[in-house]
């Protein structure tokens, strides 16, 4: 009897085996982009999955400007932020980040998704957006995905 099927197999950063994956934001929605984004981020795709360890991928995301908001969400969702200083609490409409810095409105949206603790700030510098589709990491020979074929 092969006793290595009875044993639960945790993964390791020795033992992980991350890519470099890149995705295309042309005409995605953002929730439903940052959602797979996270997805893969996070490793939840492959079967080793460990929820304490970093197993994802690395995503470039292009094209953040291309992305789209259903319904009114370009003038009606805000983004707030606080100076620090009382009276302080400042907002902008996603029609506003947008025209300042799309990569912004993306990697927000993909944070929000990730956890909330030393593995989600670990995980989210997997992260790489850029406006147009050009990018930086050529050397990594990252793979090209289709968000389509993600479930």
């Amino acid at each position: 009897m092969n006793t290595l099927s009875y044993r639960t197999v945790s993964a390791n950063k020795a033992t992980v085996n991350k890519e470099w994956v890149v995705v295309d934001a042309e005409g995605e929605v953002l929730g439903r982009l940052a959602s797979k984004v996270a997805k893969l981020i996070r490793g939840k795709h492959k079967p080793n999955f460990t929820p304490h360890v970093d197993c994802g991928d690395n995503v470039v995301i292009l094209n953040a400007e291309k992305i789209k908001l259903t319904g009114n969400k370009w003038n009606d969702k805000t983004y707030i932020r606080h100076t620090g200083y009382p009276g302080g609490q400042r907002t902008l409409t996603a029609n506003e980040l947008m025209g300042k810095n799309p990569v912004t409105v993306v990697e927000k949206a993909v944070k929000g998704m990730l956890p909330k603790n030393k593995l989600g700030s670990a995980l989210f510098r997997n992260l790489y957006v850029y406006v147009g589709g050009e990018h930086g990491q050529e050397a990594q020979k990252p793979r090209t995905i289709n968000l389509n074929e993600i479930k």
